[in-house]
């Protein structure tokens, strides 16, 4: 009888601890988000889903392994994100970013026919154009964005990651500048400019981009102080620039 009091006296306190909820999430736990340059519409969807499973286990790994198996970083259009949780406060924080828009791209085939249409990050990735409408939705784009057309052969080269990073060099003053970047099939570049709303095409050819990049800007620069728009700037050649003049300003 002794024995078997024991085990029952055992079992019971097993049961009862089972059942009792773990210290740490006694009190209800409070959340702190942070979007960044996010939509607000796109970071209320993603807390919402991470929270719920964080609530299941209160487990932060579960939740990073959620956002890598259903790449929810993509889905959400994060560049960044930090998620972690203070057990002494109970506060679970979530902190998102996303990247820059900075143009739309058109994406063709070799006939000419477009092929599909994305949004050109400043971490060089192609997103869906519905991020656009996103940020334009709460205001978080400001006037047009310059359109860059590419043959879809190009994706395999990574042009566009190249166009970026040339992009981001550039002032951002120069940068307002740019209508329209053009990448033929054999990876020629042309820069069709807006200088005081008249037109200015730059053909850079296919290589030492950056530098002739750094000319352009010198000579859109000296013109224009002259009243004058270059209609036309041919540096395919690096070691020369033949420059066609439109009217004065």
């Amino acid at each position: 009888m002794i024995t078997i009091f024991s085990i029952s006296i055992l079992l019971f306190s097993i049961n009862t601890l089972a059942k009792a909820p773990n210290p740490l999430f006694v009190n209800k736990v409070k959340y702190k988000t942070y979007f960044g340059k996010c939509p607000s519409k796109v970071g209320g969807k993603l807390t919402l889903k991470l929270v719920k499973e964080f609530e299941k286990n209160h487990s932060l790994k579960d939740v990073k392994e959620l956002i890598i198996n259903k790449a929810l970083d993509e889905r959400y259009f994060l560049s960044d994100y930090n998620i972690s949780f203070d057990p002494l406060k109970k506060v679970l924080k979530l902190k998102f970013d996303c990247p820059k828009a900075m143009m739309k791209v058109q994406i063709y085939k070799t006939n000419g026919d477009e092929l599909y249409t994305a949004v050109l990050v400043d971490s060089g990735k192609l997103f869906d154009p519905t991020y656009e409408v996103l940020l334009r939705s709460e205001k978080k784009i400001k006037g047009k964005l310059p359109h860059l057309a590419l043959p879809v052969t190009a994706l395999d080269s990574k042009v566009h990651l190249s166009v970026t990073e040339l992009v981001l060099s550039l002032d951002p003053d120069f940068r307002k500048k740019i209508s329209e970047v053009i990448v033929n099939e054999n990876n020629e570049l042309t820069v069709i400019l807006s200088v005081n709303n008249r037109p200015s095409s730059a053909f850079l050819g296919k290589d030492y981009w950056t530098e002739k990049v750094g000319k352009l800007v010198k000579v859109i620069d000296y013109l224009k102080k002259k009243k004058s728009v270059p209609a036309v700037i041919n540096l395919t050649n690096a070691k020369k620039i033949v420059v066609k003049f439109s009217d004065t300003i």
